[in-house]
């Protein structure tokens, strides 16, 4: 069983939460593995949509986030990445403040797709949304960074 390198995890956990995306919306990679992933956001007004809940535009980008890191450590060749081509998700139940919780679950990774799940819960573990994604693997298009990460698994 390949066992991933923690020096390769922490160098990619840095790179995705110093992104300008995830900085916009809050979100950080909390724990990741071979077959899942945690994200959180922490809320604030700037998440709020006008009847004072939190937007579904917030739910959606921390699933697909959640699945696609949840498959990413199943792809063994260091330059390969992913890139979502379905999301589906339901909400649930609203929320106006605190804390959004996503855990992704790998469901399967073949050659050339992968399939992940993720819930998202608030702080009080209620599950307030829930989605799937289905991503393409993507041959050459892995994390790019300067200097390299170091290679994603140990022997």
């Amino acid at each position: 069983m390949k066992k991933i390198n923690q020096e390769y995890i922490e160098r990619a956990n840095e790179l995705a939460n110093n992104s300008p995306y995830f900085s916009l919306i809050s979100m950080r990679i909390s724990d990741v593995g071979i077959g899942y992933s945690t994200l959180e956001i922490d809320l604030d007004k700037r998440h709020l949509q006008p009847l004072g809940y939190i937007h579904g535009g917030v739910c959606a980008p921390i699933i697909d986030a959640a699945a696609w890191w949840a498959v990413f450590y199943d792809i063994e060749e260091q330059d390969s990445g992913l890139l979502s081509i379905d999301l589906k998700l339901n909400y649930l139940e609203p929320v106006t403040s605190g804390k959004l919780i996503a855990k992704g679950r790998r469901i399967r990774v073949g050659k050339s797709i992968g399939y992940a799940e993720a819930e998202v819960t608030n702080e009080l573990e209620r599950i307030v949304a829930h989605g799937t994604s289905t991503l393409m693997l993507l041959p050459g298009k892995g994390l790019n960074t300067d200097p390299p990460l170091p290679s994603k698994f140990v022997e």
